[in-house]
Parts: structure tokens; C-alpha cells; sequence
């Protein structure tokens, strides 16, 4: 089966010239958006994957109906080799059924899974060096000992929990990850017990 894609990049352009071309092409089913290329949701072209079978052809009036990024088709041939999903565009001269266009998906496919084990192997590396400088992977800690250290102080001065996560620039969850009502409680009690004591 042949399923048409038709893409403009803004609501007032015509999609008639590629939906003709599609329909001269023999596809029984076309789908559309009228979305920029380089917007990653498209609601069209998913509901075109999604209707796609083993053996079927996604047919494109242009290559650059798809996506406006190298990238972006990289892994869109690869995500459609990998379902068995034939692909042609009309005015690029590419189909997947000739020996030429097989060629060149494979490639595209291959450039796809090149380009995740780089990532792979880039981010392991990196997570290597971290580690051997005594660091781990993710985000840096926003609840720094400086500011715990000024937020039990502050606390135990009587400030309210609310102030004192304002005073030292944290949210309210992060601060109470931190500082559980236990925690804060005890250091309310310690200012009591040393105002009692005076």
C-alpha cells in the first residue's frame, strides 16, 4: 500500500500541488500537516508511521517535505527500515524498490545507529573522567553544605521554613528534602532549650 505525506510549513499555504502529485502516484491514503519542518511533533507524519505496515511505502512529494535536518531523515529512514516500510520521494528520484534507493535508505540506517553508538560511547567516556575526578553524572546538587549549613542557622534563629528556603534560594520540596520536619523541629527546640536557659 502507498501512503501519501504532505507537509507545508504554514497554515496559509496550499497543500493541493503535493496532494495531486500523491494521488497521480497511486497512494490510498494521504496524511498531512501544516508545520514547520524543524517543529519535532508532527501529528500528521506520526499518524502516517503509525498506519504503516510491513511491506508499505511512505511516499513523499520532496525529501524535504520530511524535515529540514541531515539528522532528521537519518532517523526517520532508519526507524522506517526497521519496520519494514519502503520509502519514495517523487521529485528526488528515490525509492527504496530499486537496487539505487535500497542502497541509500540502508546507508541512511546505518548513519542512524553510527551516530546513537557515538552518543553511547561519548557519554560513557564522559561519565569515566567524572568518575576518576571524584564526580558523578547528572545535575549539580542545588542544596549546596553552604546553604544547609545557613538554612539550619536561620532555622534555628526561629525564621519560618518558608523564608528560609526564599532566603537561600531553594524551593520549598527542595528544602524540605533536605531538612525534614524532624530536623527542623530539633533545631526549633535547641533555640527554646538556649532561650530558657538564658
Amino acid at each position: 500500500m502507498l501512503i501519501g505525506y504532505a507537509r507545508v510549513s504554514t497554515p496559509d499555504q496550499d497543500l493541493a500541488p503535493q496532494l495531486d502529485a500523491l494521488t497521480k502516484a497511486g497512494c490510498e491514503r494521504t496524511f498531512t500537516d501544516k508545520a514547520s519542518g524543524a517543529k519535532i511533533g508532527r501529528a500528521g507524519l506520526a499518524e502516517a508511521l503509525s498506519h504503516a505496515r510491513p511491506g508499505d511505502v511512505l511516499v513523499v512529494w520532496k525529501l524535504d517535505r520530511l524535515g529540514r535536518t541531515i539528522k532528521g531523515l537519518v532517523d526517520l529512514a532508519a526507524e522506517l527500515n526497521d519496520k519494514e516500510i519502503g520509502f519514495r520521494s517523487l521529485t528526488d528520484g528515490i525509492d527504496t524498490s530499486g537496487t539505487a534507493g535500497k542502497f541509500m535508505f540502508h546507508m541512511l540506517a546505518a548513519f542512524a545507529e553510527m551516530e546513537r553508538d557515538l552518543m553511547r560511547e561519548r557519554t560513557t567516556a564522559a561519565l569515566r573522567v567524572a568518575a576518576s575526578k571524584g564526580r558523578v553524572g547528572g545535575r549539580k546538587p542545588v542544596m549546596t553544605p553552604d546553604r544547609l549549613k545557613a538554612a539550619r542557622e536561620l532555622l534555628a534563629s526561629g525564621m519560618k521554613p518558608s523564608k528560609v528556603a526564599a532566603a537561600i534560594g531553594v524551593s520549598i520540596p527542595t528544602f524540605y528534602r533536605h531538612l525534614p520536619a524532624s530536623e527542623q523541629e530539633s533545631l526549633a527546640e535547641g533555640k527554646d532549650g538556649a532561650m530558657r536557659g538564658s
